[in-house]
């Protein structure tokens, strides 16, 4: 509530009326229609109003009724400034006549169905004036409260998170918004709803989702969403996904329909490297297999199972899942940065092409790599030609790799390396380094990125003769510069690592 600037004016009041039953409507709100000089309200050019309709067992009959009728809905107009510029002019307008009342002393209460400020009319007016009169927001229960009541299912529980959209985003955003949400309520259906109902299913969550029509209101329905005829869909509805934290007695995975394996790369580290559809696929799996390391990275969801192994039976890993999937089962292999690059797309992708496995779907949800989060951090050093190299000879004998960075260095290149040492490899940075100080200036610069995006992230930029092989370990990841790469300060802003977009004339 704001302070009283000025004791003859009037006060504004935005009052939320629920959703729909007069009954939900809060003894404060009650309180202030009863006693308000004028009571305003928004209506369609048709002029009814259901803000007024909620409210009306509260009026007192000698109220001054302002009705704000919108110049347009959904149609179009011949304003200058569009749709936009006819609403803008109206809530000016608006404005100005309820400012009028408060002006004269009277106290002015603005209807809002739902809450005032949860995508309502309301807040238009309140912009407008509460920086000039004293004012007091009433909150009410929301359409999102009152979808889920009717339904009889929670929306959140534990450590969910609740999303809600406007049904008006354009389609691929709506379905990055619902891929990635644990539970979700889409907003103003209506003509959106075939849009809608498109996302829900290109984001897999179409069998979850709910639909809810007229919520506490005459005409409430709910239904499952996928059952629901578009054709008039009205405006007051909304689409539901609800919690995914299972009931006391949790019912037996559905392993009715098709299963199949989805190999989703997470990253190199934590949540804010994963995108939407990592995701979805991990919310929608009944089972997950990885590395126990990887799979530790991965929020625990009720309901699915976890088969965590070493991260040397790639295969094994591989097969156990394909099986799964063989059974019914939704499988996500969970790998580290982008599955395909020296993960564990190949390995599944391997044992898939066996005959015994033709059957089985697979598919690929790519992610961020250990290189592109790397050069990042370092400004950007992957700016032209880059070639990645693994410098483990635990798959590939080490004669093939000197052939390969000689290679990339013959051709100038800069060179991404992969898995550069652990406890059982030791030699083979100091190896690498000799060999391409026979094509690079001492000077090149080398990032030394370990743990990025980690808690214990360390990057720094080194000359390539510096290179120190007991820096380097299992989790670091090595960008050696070509012959044009830049390494320069920049005080107060940490130095940067570029390498030119053009490249010289022979």
């Amino acid at each position: 509530m704001t302070e009283r600037q000025n004791t003859t004016t009037g006060r504004l009041y935005g009052v939320g009326l629920g959703p729909g039953d007069p009954s939900l409507v809060t003894v404060r709100a009650a309180e202030l229609i009863g006693k308000a000089d004028v009571v305003a309200y928004h209506s369609a050019r048709h002029g009814r109003s259901i803000a007024r309709s909620i409210a009306e067992r509260y009026l007192t009959g000698g109220q001054i009724e302002e009705k704000l009728v919108y110049p347009v809905t959904v149609e179009t107009t011949d304003h200058p400034g569009g749709y936009r510029g006819a609403l803008d002019d109206f809530y000016e307008e608006a404005a100005a006549r309820l400012a009028a009342h408060l002006d004269a002393g009277r106290d002015v209460v603005v209807l809002a169905e739902g809450d005032p400020f949860f995508y309502g009319s309301y807040q238009h007016m309140h912009k407008r004036l509460a920086h000039r009169y004293p004012t007091e927001v009433v909150p009410g229960v929301t359409s999102v409260s009152a979808a889920a009541a009717r339904l009889g299912q929670p929306l959140t529980e534990a450590e969910e998170t609740l999303t809600v959209i406007p049904g008006t985003l354009p389609e691929e955003e709506l379905t990055a918004r619902l891929a990635a949400a644990d539970s979700a309520v889409v907003m103003k259906l209506g003509r959106t709803f075939p849009t809608v109902r498109r996302a829900l299913e290109r984001a897999g969550r179409l069998a979850d989702a709910q639909y809810v029509e007229r919520a506490f209101m005459e005409g409430e329905r709910t239904a499952p969403l996928a059952s629901v005829d578009p054709e008039g869909v009205p405006y007051f509805s909304v689409a539901v996904l609800p919690s995914k934290v299972a009931p006391l007695e949790p019912a037996a995975p559905d392993l009715s329909g098709p299963g199949g394996v989805t190999v989703v790369g997470t990253g190199p580290a934590g949540p804010l490297w994963l995108t939407p559809e990592a995701r979805g696929a991990l919310a929608a799996a009944t089972d997950l297999v990885g590395y126990t390391t990887y799979l530790d990275r991965v929020p625990v969801r009720p309901g699915q199972t976890r088969h965590g192994s070493d991260n040397k039976v790639e295969s094994e890993r591989a097969e156990f899942a394909l099986d799964l999937a063989r059974r019914g089962h939704r499988v996500v292999v969970v790998s580290s940065g982008d599955p395909g690059v020296f993960a564990m797309a190949t390995a599944v992708l391997e044992v898939a092409c066996e005959e015994a496995y033709r059957e089985v779907p697979v598919r690929i949800v790519p992610g961020m790599t250990a290189a592109h989060a790397a050069a990042s951090r370092a400004g950007a050093p992957l700016g032209h030609d880059y070639a990645v190299v693994s410098l483990s000879d635990r798959l590939k004998p080490w004669d093939v790799v000197a052939a390969r960075l000689r290679a990339a260095a013959g051709a100038d290149l800069v060179l991404a390396l992969y898995n550069p040492g652990s406890k059982s490899r030791t030699t083979q940075v100091g190896r690498a380094r000799d060999l391409l100080l026979e094509y690079r200036a001492p000077e090149t610069p080398v990032v030394m990125a370990r743990d990025v995006g980690g808690p214990t992230e360390r990057v720094r930029t080194v000359r390539l003769a510096d290179l120190d092989p007991a820096e380097v370990d299992m989790r670091t990841i090595l960008l050696i510069g070509s012959s044009q790469t830049q390494h320069v300060p920049r005080p107060p802003h940490p130095d940067v690592t570029w390498t030119p977009r053009r490249y010289p004339e022979a």
